[in-house]
């Protein structure tokens, strides 16, 4: 089974949205978990999962499918969102707001008591099947002004805010992905909550939960604590030399 650690009532409240056929919204910051416990849940319940990696060149026709040309014949591709309402799946959009905004226009008749896509191009209106769910993610932390949804997308879904654990909790998390040490562990968990401070003094991302266990990788496999550091909580959240300054300060001060 996949690893997650619950934080909160995540688990309980996706699993009563999914018992009554209602969407989910995810929303929280980079690398805190958003994806695997939507994998999590999948699996917990069993469930088909269909996962799209939104960006923005998706249309909606990417989602619900087109024609193509096949040993000279015209024939109808279905996209993912189509195979999943058909199929009964979970259908995961991931950072959906990345995406052009014709997709979420093609989610609202999905969202709602209708449960039902549109396909113009074929001339049907599919019923989703039993089992079917849309979920949705995004980083409202992290997107531009212009790329927020809409109250009129969002009232329209189950919401689960995320955010980085406790120290404690996050330190677990990364012992038990990474296979690092409790004190490795606790080391770069300290170094995370002080990269995410720097928020506020012009760093666009802390490191994440992600990050870290990657840096505790890293030191599993043989490199020394302060080069894995370098190698992510430094090199990876910044190309500025100010702030890579700063970052390496506080390596020095956590580290020694």
């Amino acid at each position: 089974m996949i690893y997650y650690r619950p934080t909160k009532n995540e688990v309980q409240v996706f699993e009563t949205a999914t018992a009554n056929s209602l969407p989910v919204l995810l929303k929280g910051p980079t690398g805190c978990g958003k994806t695997r416990f939507v994998r999590f849940m999948a699996e917990k319940l069993g469930r088909p999962l269909i996962t799209v990696a939104c960006q923005e060149d998706l249309a909606a026709a990417d989602l619900t499918g087109r024609f193509m040309l096949e040993g000279g014949s015209t024939v109808w591709r279905d996209g993912p969102l189509t195979t999943a309402v058909r199929t009964g799946a979970i259908c995961y959009l991931d950072e959906v707001v990345e995406a052009r905004s014709d997709v979420l226009t093609v989610l609202h008749p999905l969202t709602d008591d209708r449960r039902t896509l549109p396909l113009e191009r074929l001339g049907e209106e599919l019923v989703a099947a039993p089992g079917f769910q849309v979920v949705i993610s995004y980083n409202p932390g992290y997107q531009s002004v212009t790329k927020e949804l809409k109250e009129s997308t969002r009232q329209r879904f189950v919401s689960i805010a995320f955010d980085y654990p406790g120290e404690d909790v996050e330190s677990e998390i990364v012992q038990k992905e990474s296979g690092c040490s409790p004190d490795v562990a606790g080391q770069l968990v300290k170094l995370g909550v002080g990269s995410r401070k720097l928020r506020s003094h012009g760093l666009a991302e802390g490191a994440s939960t992600r990050l870290l266990v990657y840096a505790g990788k890293l030191v599993q496999a043989g490199m020394p604590l302060k080069e894995a550091t370098h190698a992510t909580l430094v090199g990876s959240l910044t190309d500025d030399e100010e702030m890579s300054r700063a970052l390496s300060e506080l390596v020095r001060s956590v580290l020694g």
